[in-house]
């Protein structure tokens, strides 16, 4: 008995903990819809940045140091990549004209889905590595090719009505022409159907479906350890929502952003294919990973005082 706690009561536990503070979060915190500010967001974000760096003092003193750095790389990777992920939500969002008060609303559950798909493809990631040692070079020639694809790549407006999923929900269930509040389904006539506010949720939730094909083996190129892999994504994923509000607008301000990710990207990648050959330190991963980032922050700042956009002071 105590060695099956061993094993799974620490993923029962962290389950647990991550439900009470979804509930606490919907049920408490916003369960009155309303317009969420920047302030308001940056204490959020801040909260849930201090959460996840308390859990990673756990790790320290609970697995040791390697676990320690590892779930601090792997959580900055993750945090970084969903920074991308918000600039398709914003378009999203500008897209269907979804009300700034329900926006809230359709990323909380958009992250609760988001969990379990992330949990799946961990296990399946895990799994394959297990069992297909050799597959560690097909994802890290994946990330390579991912991150040399998104530097030379044009940014495109996105039309998420052509997405499949879209086409396909809207042939078997009616959609309503318009939003009903916060809902998800309401009644036209005594009819069931869908709010648009259901399907921007679709698209949200294919979105961050194509974000974890890069996402997860971004993270495996630091462990294989499956409770980091998934602890490290669900501390990033929950601090999505804040930091989506804390920076929304001023995210397209940051031109050079997606170079620092297509270096991030493609430095994981060459990690994992010469894994084999030479193990990377895990604080040297970390410090290429957060200096990649920094560089192409500064770049951004630097080139818009440049240009006259930002003004000291």
């Amino acid at each position: 008995m105590t060695e099956l706690w061993n094993e799974y009561g620490i993923w029962i536990a962290f389950n647990g903990f991550v439900l009470i503070m979804l509930a606490l979060d919907l049920g408490v915190f916003h369960r009155t819809a309303h317009v969420i500010k920047v302030k308001e967001a940056m204490g959020w974000s801040f909260f849930w940045i201090s959460l996840a760096l308390i859990f990673n003092v756990i790790i320290y003193f609970w697995l040791g140091e390697i676990k320690a750095w590892e779930f601090l790389t792997g959580y900055v990777i993750e945090k970084s990549l969903s920074v991308d992920n918000i600039f398709v939500i914003v378009m999203i969002f500008s897209f269907f004209h979804v009300p700034p008060m329900h926006q809230h609303r359709v990323l909380f559950w958009g992250i609760l889905g988001a969990l379990v798909m992330r949990a799946i493809f961990i296990a399946a990631g895990v799994t394959l590595i297990e069992k297909f040692h050799w597959m560690i070079y097909i994802f890290g020639a994946f990330l390579i090719i991912t991150g040399i694809k998104m530097a030379f790549q044009d940014e495109k407006p996105i039309n998420p009505e052509q997405n499949i999923l879209i086409r396909l929900f809207r042939k078997f269930f009616p959609v309503s022409p318009e939003f009903d509040g916060g809902k998800f389904f309401t009644k036209i006539a005594g009819k069931t159907m869908a709010t648009p506010m259901f399907i921007v949720l679709l698209v949200v939730e294919a979105t961050d479906l194509l974000f974890a094909v890069d996402s997860i083996p971004a993270v495996l190129a630091v462990t294989s350890d499956p409770f980091i892999v998934y602890t490290s994504n669900v501390f990033a994923i929950l601090g999505l929502r804040s930091l989506y509000f804390a920076v929304a607008e001023v995210i397209t301000m940051f031109v050079y952003l997606k170079y620092g990710l297509s270096a991030v990207l493609t430095f994981v990648g060459i990690k994992m294919v010469i894994a084999d050959i030479y193990k990377i330190p895990i604080e040297v991963s970390l410090l290429v990973i957060i200096s990649l980032l920094g560089i192409s922050v500064m770049l951004s700042i630097l080139s818009r005082k440049k240009s006259g956009d930002i003004h000291p002071g």
